[in-house]
């Protein structure tokens, strides 16, 4: 870590980390899916943004609330980041199956929409590790 824990860090971090991941769905979602709608496009550019402000606010929890547990990043991030794309993949399933569909086949090993929750879970680990890294964790990020 660099500097004192600061939560401000771990969110710009999150954020910066979520907005290059948003633009690259952006800018590449159309070859995967001519039809895409722009909505959609702003859909995931402005979700992975938040994406990444939600797992870098959640950096201040280094136990479980409730139980007490240890709660390390490389725990907590993959969590969240896959709650969040499982949230996701509820609530636009139409549109996320037809990505997958388009980019593995109708009969393609992959094509079940539910894979997003495993990269929701990959990107959740590489901006907890980030965030961790030069933003720190723990209360001592909220400045108690």
């Amino acid at each position: 870590m660099l500097g004192n824990p600061s939560l401000m860090t771990r969110v710009a971090i999150g954020k910066g980390i979520g907005l290059v991941v948003g633009i690259i769905g952006f800018v590449f979602l159309p070859s995967f899916l001519p039809d895409a709608d722009l909505m959609l496009r702003w859909g995931i550019l402005l979700w992975y943004t938040t994406f990444g402000a939600i797992v870098g606010v959640f950096g201040v929890f280094d136990s479980h609330p409730v139980l007490q547990l240890p709660l390390p990043w490389y725990i907590r991030a993959p969590a969240i980041g896959a709650w969040l794309n499982f949230v996701l993949v509820f609530f636009a399933h139409d549109a996320m199956r037809a990505v997958m569909t388009s980019v593995f086949g109708a009969d393609g090993a992959l094509q079940s929409p539910f894979w997003f929750v495993a990269e929701g879970a990959i990107i959740g680990l590489i901006i907890g590790f980030f965030a961790t890294r030069y933003g720190g964790e723990g209360a001592a990020t909220a400045g108690r």
